[in-house]
């Protein structure tokens, strides 16, 4: 069941987005950053780069001075993210010192994709007071290895999220819904491991099939399949909001997959289809909406 009569609708700056129902986005509010702009030495079956090709290149230029010039254009989050290394780090550590300022001095939100962080990088992420550390859960060691190509197993993912909340850093973990070639694989070994270590909520996203990448042609799973994943998850975390985050299938099947976020009673949708929003109005709950990541709310 849905924790509130409150529906929350996302438009991170990712991207330009509108609708019918929605056309008050402001893409400078909500700033995604890659600290590696398009480089990641992991190049994931899934993606290849292309997620932090849409992302604002820090390269160059130190990351306060970067957040102070989107704060004085309007920002009021950011995203920090990037490439991975060979262990599945994205490396923040070099930019702790900035990410302290633009906390401290300009009052930003501060979202972080931290990859795998090791001991040294929760204890950072813990000191800044970051707003939420987003992290994707795996659960098949297959997936580990064929798909993002690290020698790591499934446990890791547990210790990395044991090390973040032992550090005080907010959990804001995603699952990727299909993310082995389409299919269902490590999906509910993945939600048990993130029940052990209570999130401030959860992303739930669906594999997208991107152009140029070794699953350009995979089907994503069924919208029964994934809203079937969407009431499990509801049963497992019932008093954590749960999100669909931005990352779906486009086309005919978006609206399905967001009627059955409706049905499940998940938190919030980002960049909800036409007709989503008329169709939460329908059964009683009342729309906010967001010109940010899942569950940041200004």
């Amino acid at each position: 069941m849905r924790r509130s009569g409150e529906i929350h609708f996302y438009a991170p700056g990712l991207k330009r987005y509108r609708t019918s129902e929605y056309d008050g986005q402001d893409p400078g509010r909500f700033v995604s950053i890659s600290v590696t702009g398009a480089a990641c030495a992991l190049q994931c079956d899934h993606c290849r780069s292309r997620v932090l090709e849409g992302m604002l290149p820090a390269n160059g230029k130190g990351l306060f001075e970067l957040a102070r010039d989107l704060a004085g254009s309007g920002a009021r989050g950011i995203l920090v993210s990037g490439g991975c290394d060979r262990r599945g780090r994205v490396p923040l550590l070099p930019h702790v010192a900035d990410l302290k300022r633009i906390r401290s001095e300009l009052g930003m939100t501060i979202r972080v994709h931290p990859g795998l962080p090791d001991e040294e990088t929760a204890v950072a992420l813990g000191k800044v007071g970051v707003d939420g550390a987003m992290l994707d859960v795996i659960g098949a060691e297959e997936t580990i290895r064929e798909v993002y190509h690290l020698e790591v197993g499934v446990a890791e993912y547990d210790a990395a999220l044991g090390r973040l909340e032992r550090h005080g850093v907010p959990l804001v973990p995603h699952i990727i819904l299909g993310l082995h070639y389409g299919k269902l694989l490590g999906e509910w070994r993945a939600l048990e491991m993130i029940a052990r270590h209570p999130p401030k909520l959860l992303v739930l996203v669906i594999l997208m099939p991107l152009y140029g990448t070794p699953m350009a042609g995979a089907s994503p799973p069924s919208v029964e399949e994934i809203g079937g994943f969407f009431d499990d998850a509801r049963a497992a975390l019932p008093d954590t909001p749960i999100m669909l985050g931005c990352a779906r299938p486009i086309g005919p099947a978006k609206a399905g997959i967001d009627r059955r976020a409706l049905d499940a009673g998940l938190d919030g949708i980002a960049y909800p289809a036409e007709g989503i929003v008329a169709d939460a109005q329908a059964r009683g709950l009342r729309p906010q909406f967001h010109d940010a990541c899942c569950g940041v709310n200004f």
